[in-house]
């Protein structure tokens, strides 16, 4: 896919209806992203948060991963998320053939993935977390001590923002949400949930009113840029 060198209104909300590396593509900007203003301003760091949201070292991130808006022939209606592992990226769908694209962490393994459709039917701010019992039952040792939850703050994995995916009024235990990690963006490292640079879940759950539907694509194997 040829991207489009203009970055999508950074810091203005659109208003829409509605939880471990790939080649970089050539990108049409004379310095690279650790250098570049725009995205130093997109990645700084958020100071009018509750808990700090640090700056994001951007030499540890493909440039293909950080947000940007892209040429994106679909089905689905503007509004719609639509995610896909394989490629790690999610598009939220704009009007006219565009997307605003995010790079995202997946599934560690194929079957830890949300397959399918469904709707943000929550959002939190700062959310509390809590391991699923499949989490806890396969890795006792590390999620079991997190069992009666974690408060919202730094050191929690969710980061500063959560989008809560249901299906058929059912709660799906996946999300969309931050991370402690963003190095790991990319990649495959989560137990199923869709991961986000910190400051890219903010600009999503601004953008994202409760409603939002969400497409979750099938797995396949990342393309070659």
């Amino acid at each position: 896919m040829q991207l489009d060198r203009r970055l999508f209104l950074i810091s203005a909300p659109l208003a829409l209806a509605g939880c471990a590396t790939t080649q970089s593509p050539r990108i049409g900007r004379v310095l690279p992203p650790s250098m570049d203003p725009q995205y130093l301003s997109m990645y700084g760091a958020i100071t009018d948060e509750p808990f700090p949201v640090p700056a994001v070292d951007l030499s540890q991130i493909d440039p293909q991963f950080l947000r940007q808006e892209v040429a994106y022939s679909t089905r689905y209606q503007p509004g719609t998320i639509v995610v896909d592992p394989g490629a790690r990226f999610a598009y939220l769908v704009l009007p006219n053939g565009r997307a605003l694209r995010y790079g995202v962490g997946v599934g560690k393994e194929e079957g830890y993935n949300f397959r399918g459709e469904g709707v943000i039917a929550r959002k939190a701010v700062w959310p509390r977390w809590t391991p699923t019992p499949t989490m806890i039952a396969r890795e006792p040792e590390r999620y079991g001590p997190y069992a009666g939850g974690m408060a919202g703050g730094a050191d929690n994995p969710l980061g500063p923002r959560a989008l809560y995916l249901y299906k058929d009024g059912q709660d799906t235990l996946y999300r969309l949400h931050g991370t402690t990690e963003p190095s790991t963006i990319g990649t495959q490292v989560s137990s199923g949930c869709v991961r986000f640079i910190n400051q890219d879940i903010i600009d999503l759950y601004r953008r994202a009113p409760v409603g939002t539907r969400v497409v979750v694509l099938p797995t396949r194997a990342p393309a070659i840029s």
